[in-house]
């Protein structure tokens, strides 16, 4: 067996020659002074050899370690040599597959399944700015302990909501590397619960009778941009989101049969969805139907080819008087909901006309055509106690 002292000491000659430390293991010194660590050893009848590293950079004792793991693969009936390649293949596969690489990948899926544009732009924002810091590493080399600090940094600046919906998005990233078979676990899935609950803030929403009718005169008397007050009156009667109303094109509408549909793209939950139009729904769309030439009912007050800004419902709120801590856009929802709740109408119709879906499948299903004539009845009944809120007697009430 060799020692350090006559490997340190072994001069280069004018041949390669050849130190034997036993079992398969040697040292080939090469004229020009190289020391290689060299195995040898015979596979299915054939004599192979496997390099091991240089002297100094691999030391005696390491070379033998080398030794005795590759007899434990020739024990197992494996090659080392082609052990070692496929380890190489492995760790270069693992240096190409990184967190940012996936990441990019897993944005264009969802590109392309329809995700909504602001969507797309929130998560990749997530995953190029936040998750920063993953981006370089290898994806199997990522630890849950990593993922956390990370996490956990973010949410000690107080943005406790970025820090468990950029948790959600690093988590899809490594559900895709493991469904494409480019990583085995999720470190996100051990930190559930590890972060503090985010601080829910909600919209500010108008749900006293008399003073959602006194907004709903108020509304009428709107001298602003006829677009913007027709798109908050039409926003309340049907109970949307406001991007499902400013984003609404005229083919989505059918008026004789007096039902809009919302493709998927633009819904919270990406499944289509109808809404019944009450009269005043209609009557509202009839006022702003011919005032453009495009397909959006809502356009910009600057352009026919593009909707109402994010803030014009909101703005125009403001003009009236409603500062952001009593009513917003979105807050007609809130609006509708409880009062139609209070008034003792259908829970079931209610949440089915909010679209808000049931997790099990069946059941969604089940409700939307189950409840469509209920919807109907509903939004013209919520249409006509609006009108009664501020004074209007309707024309005909519909008891559901």
């Amino acid at each position: 067996m060799l020692t350090q002292f006559a490997v340190t000491n072994a001069k280069p000659k004018a041949k390669p020659y050849k130190l034997t430390d036993g079992l398969g293991l040697h040292l080939l010194t090469l004229p020009a002074g190289t020391k290689l660590w060299r195995f040898r050893y015979r596979f299915n009848g054939k004599e192979n050899t496997l390099g091991f590293g240089a002297f100094p950079e691999v030391p005696l004792a390491d070379a033998r370690t080398q030794r005795d793991e590759a007899r434990r693969l020739l024990a197992k009936g494996l090659d080392p040599s082609q052990h070692k390649k496929a380890e190489k293949i492995a760790a270069a596969v693992a240096a190409s597959n990184t967190f940012g690489a996936i990441a990019v990948e897993r944005l264009k899926k969802s590109e392309d399944e329809g995700a909504a544009l602001a969507t797309l732009k929130k998560n990749k924002w997530l995953l190029d700015d936040l998750a920063s810091p993953l981006a370089n590493r290898p994806i199997t080399e990522i630890t849950p302990a990593e993922v956390l600090m990370l996490l956990q940094k973010i949410e000690r600046t107080g943005r406790r909501e970025t820090a468990h919906r950029l948790r959600e998005v690093i988590g899809s990233v490594f559900r895709l590397a493991i469904v494409t078979m480019r990583a085995e676990t999720d470190p996100t899935a051990p930190l559930k619960g590890a972060l503090l609950r985010p601080q829910v803030t909600h919209r500010a929403a108008i749900t006293e009778e008399k003073a959602l009718g006194a907004l709903w005169a108020n509304l009428a008397e709107y001298d602003g941009w006829p677009t913007l007050r027709a798109a908050i009156q039409f926003l309340a009667l049907t109970m949307t989101r406001p991007i499902e109303t400013r984003l609404m094109r005229k083919p989505e509408v059918d008026l004789q049969k007096a039902v809009w549909s919302i493709p998927a793209g633009r819904m919270k939950m990406r499944l289509p969805h109808e809404v019944p139009l009450s009269r005043q729904a209609l009557a509202v769309l009839e006022g702003v139907w011919d005032l453009t030439g495009g397909e959006l009912v809502f356009p910009s007050i600057r352009s026919t080819l593009k909707p109402l800004s994010e803030n014009a419902m909101n703005s125009a709120l403001r003009r009236m008087g409603y500062t952001k801590a009593e009513m917003t856009a979105h807050g007609f929802r809130s609006s509708a909901s409880t009062i139609l709740n209070e008034r003792g109408f259908n829970p079931d119709v209610i949440e089915a006309a909010l679209a808000h879906q049931d997790e099990n499948e069946v059941r969604r299903a089940y409700n939307r055509a189950q409840f469509w004539p209920q919807r109907v009845e509903l939004l013209q009944a919520w249409a006509d106690l609006l009108d009664e809120f501020q004074g209007v007697k309707p024309r005909l009430r519909i008891v559901a």
